[in-house]
């Protein structure tokens, strides 16, 4: 049944060419602008790049998060999901990792030409700059999940999910940019573990959060 529903989220994603088209403009956009006016030395560029590669990654995000659930509410097609015989918990699970896998296929798109214009050298280790982008994708998924299910019912919901969004997701940012900025540095782990064991915590709590609470949150 997950992979049912997983298989349903993907398509959801990936229909929508218009959404996906803007989502790569805006974030190409906002890299010309930080390359552009960045006229400054190439390490304090380095130095700021993690917090604006993470910040375009959120404003890319905003985007899209509210996406899934807002065809399924135009059509009607939610109602007839959560009245079916399924487990609801699930339904966040789909969502969660369908938006992880989108948000993560952006970022392998826009991330060559991020380190290309602000001339920002490739880390040396690059196993580990995958896996805990990947992770950091999977705790701002998590949030951004829960976020959108929870102001699908409310008339003004793109206003809400940002508002409710972006406070709640600070603290993965935060720790984003200081892992990202370690690895950049070439600083031993043991500087920056404790940035990862936030977003792990994260990870861990708003998954369960969302998959316990999803029957409530979508209760009719």
């Amino acid at each position: 049944m997950f992979l049912t529903l997983l298989k349903k989220e993907l398509f959801i994603e990936f229909r929508s060419r218009e959404v996906i088209l803007s989502m790569l403009i805006f974030g190409l956009s906002i890299i010309l602008v930080f390359a552009f006016t960045s006229n400054v030395s190439k390490v304090i560029v380095t130095n700021y790049a993690p917090g604006m590669f993470w910040i375009m990654v959120l404003l890319v995000t905003v985007l899209g998060v509210h996406r899934s659930f807002s065809y399924e509410k135009e059509f009607d097609a939610f109602s007839l999901l959560i009245s079916s015989p399924i487990d609801r918990g699930l339904i966040y699970l789909a969502k969660w990792i369908s938006g992880f896998i989108f948000l993560t296929i952006m970022e392998a798109i826009v991330i060559i030409p991020f380190f290309k214009f602000l001339l920002i050298e490739y880390p040396s280790d690059l196993l580990l700059s995958v896996v805990t982008t990947l992770l950091i994708n999977l705790a701002i998924m998590s949030v951004a999940s829960l976020v959108s299910g929870i102001a699908m019912r409310a008339n003004l919901s793109e206003v809400l999910v940002p508002i409710l969004f972006f406070p709640l997701v600070s603290p993965v940012v935060i720790a984003a940019s200081k892992i990202s900025a370690g690895i950049l540095a070439g600083e031993p782990y043991q500087l920056w573990q404790i940035w990862l064991l936030i977003v792990i915590s994260i990870i861990v709590i708003f998954s369960l959060v969302g998959y316990t609470l999803f029957d409530f949150i979508t209760e009719e």
